[in-house]
């Protein structure tokens, strides 16, 4: 890891960033970088929090948990400048809180799909939850296979100076989707616009998905069978 001296850690102002060959430690060092970016950890926790009681209460409620695992991030320095750049966007808190929605990041591995859009309603559903944009790559699969459902809400963070609402990205999986995805990332982002690489990926894609329905018509078939026995 590069050593930060003492000269970089002093603040610095957006506009370093054009003349500097580090411009993801200029950006991580300016003072308004820094509030936003703890304000974003602050949003992770809130929903992080939300739906982990949700995971609980439902538990509670049916025996079985509609949560899996939750993963959470928020984007690096680095990554906000490519981004920033690859859309022509000015480099200021402006263009971070406006342009980008995906800076803090969720994922919720569910166990079947049918947990996905329970956990979305209920959390959405939630009175001091706004949703502001929502894509359904289950229903529409990506051209690649991929499959998930995609939320960007606001949650209401709490400081010195008030409430605040931060955007969160939330893209939820079933564990076979979290599979797909995280081995085609692997295989294919080294042999991109490849078409006999890319149909076979859909083509497991879409494998992975039967097995995911198969497996959910196999838990209902076993809740009946338990409902039966138990009453």
């Amino acid at each position: 890891m590069d050593e930060i001296t003492e000269e970089v850690l002093t603040p610095f102002l957006f506009e370093d960033i054009k003349t500097s060959e580090r411009p993801e430690i200029i950006l991580a060092n300016v003072p308004e970088f820094k509030e936003l970016m703890m304000q974003y950890e602050c949003a992770i926790m809130e929903v992080n929090t939300k739906l982990h009681v949700l995971n609980n209460e439902f538990s509670h409620m049916h025996q079985r948990n509609p949560i899996e695992s939750i993963k959470t991030r928020i984007k690096t320095p680095a990554s906000i400048l490519e981004k920033l750049n690859r859309r022509n966007l000015p480099i200021c808190i402006d263009s971070l809180e406006n342009g980008l929605t995906d800076i803090a990041g969720i994922r919720v591995i569910c166990p079947f799909p049918d947990d996905i859009y329970n956990v979305a309603e209920l959390l959405t559903n939630q009175d001091d939850v706004i949703t502001v944009a929502r894509k359904d790559y289950i229903k529409n699969p990506k051209k690649n296979g991929y499959k998930s459902l995609h939320l960007i809400i606001k949650v209401p963070i709490y400081s010195a100076e008030g409430e605040q609402k931060e955007l969160v990205e939330i893209q939820l999986r079933t564990i076979a989707m979290d599979y797909w995805s995280v081995l085609e990332y692997e295989l294919y982002y080294k042999k991109r616009d490849n078409a006999e690489i890319e149909a076979e990926l859909k083509k497991y894609a879409e494998e992975i998905a039967n097995l995911d329905y198969r497996m959910l018509k196999l838990r209902n078939k076993i809740e009946k069978i338990v409902y039966k026995e138990t009453n």
